[in-house]
């Protein structure tokens, strides 16, 4: 397949995720998890992105895509010995680089784009829920936050 079929393939699917989780929002929580897993799904069929297609998608250089891959923005398969974009870990990228250009940031964009997954990565640990879980119900010792942040950035997930 030719990089602008790729592209224009790749790109309609991103259109069609995007649809579908713009119309989840807009429903309870039941309806909305069934179809955002279906854009999940919809999202798995997707082959690996070709840096080029990814920077064309993202609106940056390709040197740019491939220096965010190796600085771990963007998880990494081979293909016929070639790097590729894994489609979710992209997907997601895109979007946040799609919100902060929205948002008007258009300069420092790894940097905003990293303490993002950071954070999000951080708020996935089952420790930290379940601390934020206890203080929300009163339960513990008060700690500092700072505090809690650096232990949990220190210890293995």
């Amino acid at each position: 397949m030719t990089v602008a079929s790729d592209r224009e393939k790749i790109a309609e699917l991103l259109s069609s995720v995007e649809e579908l989780e713009d119309i989840a929002r807009t429903l309870d929580d039941d309806r909305r998890a069934r179809l955002l897993r279906v854009a999940r799904q919809w999202l798995a069929t997707c082959e690996p992105i070709r840096p080029v297609i990814a920077a064309e998608l993202l609106d940056l250089s390709e040197p740019t895509v491939r220096e965010w891959a190796r600085a771990g923005v963007f998880a990494i398969v081979q293909v016929n010995g070639q790097p590729r974009l894994e489609p979710r870990r992209f997907h997601e990228v895109w979007h946040l680089v799609k919100d902060l250009r929205r948002a008007g940031q258009t300069r420092g964009l790894l940097d905003a784009v990293w303490r993002y997954l950071e954070d999000t990565a951080l708020l996935e640990r089952d420790d930290l829920r379940e601390s934020l879980a206890q203080m929300q119900r009163g339960e513990g010792k008060a700690i500092d936050v700072h505090e809690l942040l650096a232990r949990t950035r220190q210890s293995p997930a």
